[in-house]
């Protein structure tokens, strides 16, 4: 008996810790040990059950093949519980692997967008990746180089070729001198040689 009862405060507190997420039936013709949760077959338990007093200590009677039916009830819930418990530890186990393999190929793509982005904003000189910003500025530094350049030549150019059209005037000018000089020399020679045979004339004639 002292077992019975044992057994009997068990089951009811395990029935109490579902009774906070049930509604309480309402009447005792809708309880059955066939039916409902287990809230409901051990409120059927303690309706049907009777009691009586001994020494002033009140007992409850319940039929053994009601406990024997509310037991199995309880056990076949536990095994539910358990089975959905494992089901549900499967799910979240799955649900895991898969969040974490997600995590990998995101981790993964992001990887190669950042390459990707890197790789596009950069530029290929002399065989190493530089940044758009550095890869413009090396292009137009070297545009405004060999534009500095070019103006220079140009610039050396056309002062060469004034250097070169001065010295063709001066020395056009020289020859000019020159000529000058050589024919006004070439005169006075003349002249000299004529003085000269004038002299030599008169000198032969006075003789």
């Amino acid at each position: 008996m002292k077992g019975l009862k044992t057994l009997l405060l068990i089951l009811a507190i395990f029935a109490f810790n579902f009774h906070s997420a049930q509604e309480e039936p309402a009447d005792t013709e809708e309880l059955s040990l066939d039916k409902g949760n287990i809230d409901s077959q051990f409120e059927y338990v303690f309706r049907k059950s009777g009691n009586y007093r001994a020494d002033g200590i009140r007992y409850e009677v319940v039929r053994i093949t009601s406990l024997d039916k509310l037991r199995k009830n309880v056990v076949d819930s536990l095994k539910a519980s358990y089975k959905k418990a494992a089901e549900l530890n499967a799910t979240i186990s799955g649900h895991e692997a898969t969040i974490s393999s997600l995590n990998k190929k995101l981790e993964e793509t992001t990887n190669n967008l950042t390459a990707v982005t890197e790789e596009k904003d950069s530029m290929s000189f002399l065989g190493l990746l530089v940044s758009k910003a550095t890869y413009n500025f090396i292009l137009w530094t070297i545009i405004a180089g060999l534009l500095l350049l070019f103006l220079l030549f140009v610039y050396k150019f056309r002062r060469s070729n004034t250097l070169t059209q001065e010295a063709k005037t001066a020395l056009s000018e020289v020859e000019i001198e020159y000529e000058d000089h050589r024919r006004r020399a070439l005169e006075r020679e003349q002249k000299i040689s004529r003085q000269l045979q004038d002299e030599i004339n008169k000198y032969k004639k006075s003789k």
